[in-house]
Formats: C-alpha cells, structure tokens, sequence
C-alpha cells in the first residue's frame, strides 16, 4: 500500500509545480472546449488536462483517455472517481493503434507528448478518424529550444514540424500559437 500512496503524492507535487507554468484550464478555454463535448485526451498522463476537461464538458460531455502507463491511469480514475466525475473513460494502449470512434469527437488533443509517439504521423492519423466533422484536433508540445524544463531540444518538434506532421496525416492546420512561456499550440481541423 505504502508503494501506492508514493505516485499519488508525487503527482500532486509535480502538479502543484507544473501549474506555475501551464494552466490547463486556459489552453483548453482557449480551444474552445464546452459543455456537452466529448473530449479524447491522447497519451493522458494521470490527468493534468482530462481532469479540467471532464469537469468542463461536465454530467453530458465525455472525456476519453489513452495511454501506455497503467499505473498513470489507475491514478486518473482515482482522482476521477474521486471528485465524482463520473464522465471519464479510460483506455490503455498505444496510439497508433487505438481508434475509439470514428468521427465522434469534438477535439481530440496531444498534450507535451507528441514528440513522444513512435510513428506520430499514424496518431495524428487516428486522431483524424475520431475527430468529428467539425471538430479540432490540438498539439500543445514544448518550443525547440533550450529551457529549464522538458526534454533536451534535439527531443522536441518545432512548430513548423509537428504542422507538416499533422498535414502529412490528412490535417488542415487553423493556427499555431505561444501557449505560456515553454509551449506552442497548433489547432488543425479533419482534412477532406
């Protein structure tokens, strides 16, 4: 049991550090998630962005979750379960295999992890297939360069590159922005 409590109480420290930085509410305001949403959080963590998203898109909206790391989703459902969301569903794997819809979400979003994925072009390719119609898939991922925190740069995509990736995978890129002091965020649509 002691070795359960150690993750719980790390993630929340690194949480507490991370918000000096980057406030997930504010990335996903400014996506334009809303109530009612359904929301799929690629390579989710323990929750930094799936948690304010559940609590957003609330009681009617959903928020799905994908990821390798068991341990970090046992620690989301908890958290979830937890503050009574109940709007949260969990899938382990990775995520240039894992499809779970097809055109059904309103934003499907890479949060600092796609620089990450083995063969990121085929995530972003699924990422197509679940997005809806109208809706937008999101990279928010670190600026290539030197900072005092992240991977080292030769680790990170530009912006200029994680947009040719998403247009490689059948992507209209809308806008590509600074997100904080250390973060960029691009916005692309389901090409035709």
């Amino acid at each position: 049991m002691v070795h359960h409590l150690r993750p719980r109480r790390h993630a929340r420290r690194d949480e507490a550090a991370r918000r000096l930085w980057q406030h997930p509410e504010s990335v996903l305001d400014g996506i334009g998630l809303a109530p009612g949403d359904i929301f799929i959080d690629v390579g989710c963590g323990d929750g930094f962005f799936a948690l304010p998203a559940a609590r957003k898109v609330g009681p009617h909206g959903r928020v799905c979750g994908i990821d390798i790391d068991a341990e970090a989703l046992d620690l989301l459902q908890e958290k979830a379960l937890g503050e009574g969301l109940e709007n949260v569903v969990l899938h382990r794997g990775m995520a240039e295999e894992v499809i779970l819809c097809e055109g059904c979400a309103d934003v499907v979003f890479f949060g600092i992890d796609l620089h990450d994925f083995v063969d990121p072009v085929r995530a972003l390719g699924n990422a197509k297939r679940m997005a809806a119609p109208t809706g937008v898939i999101v990279d928010v991922d670190w600026k290539k360069e030197t900072l005092p925190l992240g991977p080292p740069p030769e680790k990170k995509f530009s912006p200029e590159y994680a947009a040719a990736l998403m247009a490689e995978a059948g992507l209209e890129v809308k806008t590509v922005a600074e997100s904080g002091p250390y973060h960029y965020i691009i916005t692309a649509v389901p090409g035709r």
